[in-house]
């Protein structure tokens, strides 16, 4: 929503050339220009979407959770689950051979990061190149931007800190995870849909244009340097701590599977034990959400649509999250009761 505050930053300038300067913080005119803007973009429909289709599956599970067994042969409730499970949750799932067609192998999560850490090294080098050599995007992006964001942007801007930085650590969150992918995790023979496969390429296509689409429109001035501000630094330390976590629960998985020695000694699934597992079932996932959380901080914590992509990924891992955790409570009868699913103490 970058675009909407500084356009409407330069009416308002427009309309009272005279009057003396607000005696208030930029932070504060952001935040009152981007909650009087009402319309949304095609970006924004699109996140709200997919968030309310998450939220929606995470309310249907949980109001046939309970009598599963009078729908297990229903033919609509075994299509839905084949569709919101994968790997471990998804081999207890009753299903007949013509679904399993379109199981494609969960160890190609690797497809996904690889795709992001290529597709968003592209677009940060083309923003670079636009913005700092002074050279157009090509008329292909520009399109699809103008399409997204309902702007139509032709100028040369300066190149926008949040930007750069949002772009630069979703590059480095993809690579850490497709090196965490190859060489840490152990998958087993667990599968995903096919329909999950295509929706993770898209997703994270869609998500590099997203973080151009909070640029695009934008005419902040000055160096990089001197757009720095407090809450990007706050951004990046929620970053970095929350790599760190992610990084040490995939650890702790994997040698759930592997020996001292670090050979694999079984496929089998144990019960995670040690660091934030103490907490939380799937201290991976409420990671993974304290990442985008840490985008949108970077991004000036008042992008609408950045808050959006929180919303779908905190509805989209509360239910691959619920589902593990009721995979651990049914198969370990010992299982700590006090465990929350994702977000400690809370849910």
């Amino acid at each position: 929503m970058v675009r909407f505050l500084s356009s409407g930053t330069f009416m308002r300038f427009q309309r009272f050339p005279g009057a003396p300067f607000p005696r208030c913080t930029k932070q504060c005119l952001r935040s009152e220009m981007l909650w009087r803007e009402s319309d949304l973009s095609l970006i924004d429909c699109l996140w709200s979407f997919l968030a309310l289709c998450f939220l929606a599956a995470f309310c249907f599970h949980k109001t046939l959770a309970r009598p599963q067994k009078e729908h297990e042969k229903s033919t609509l409730f075994t299509c839905f689950q084949d569709l919101i499970r994968y790997g471990k949750t998804k081999q207890a799932l009753h299903r007949g051979d013509w679904l399993r067609v379109f199981d494609v192998p969960k160890r190609w999560f690797w497809h996904f990061y690889l795709v992001s850490f290529c597709w968003n090294v592209f677009l940060l080098v083309l923003y670079l190149n636009s913005t700092c050599r002074q050279q157009p995007l090509p008329s292909w992006l520009t399109g699809i931007l103008d399409m997204l964001t309902g702007v139509v942007t032709t100028d040369i801007k300066v190149p926008q800190l949040s930007t750069v930085l949002v772009q630069l650590l979703l590059s480095i969150h993809s690579l850490r995870r497709l090196l965490e992918c190859l060489f840490v995790s152990v998958f087993s023979d667990g599968v995903i849909h096919l329909v999950q496969y295509v929706f993770g390429l898209g997703y994270y296509i869609v998500l590099g244009l997203t973080v151009l689409c909070s640029d695009h429109g934008a005419k902040g001035t000055g160096s990089l340097m001197s757009q720095l501000d407090w809450i990007h630094v706050v951004g990046f330390i929620i970053y970095v701590g929350a790599s760190l976590l992610q990084h040490r629960s995939m650890l702790l998985l994997a040698r759930l599977r592997t020996g001292t020695s670090g050979k694999v000694e079984t496929l089998a699934h144990r019960m995670p034990t040690g660091g934030w597992f103490e907490l939380v079932s799937c201290p991976h996932y409420f990671a993974e959400l304290l990442i985008y959380i840490s985008f949108s901080l970077v991004f000036g914590g008042l992008s609408l649509t950045w808050w959006l992509v929180v919303l779908y990924v905190l509805f989209n891992q509360a239910l691959a999250g619920q589902l593990c955790h009721e995979l651990y409570v049914s198969k370990f009868h010992s299982y700590p009761k006090h465990r929350k699913v994702i977000i400690p103490f809370v849910f």
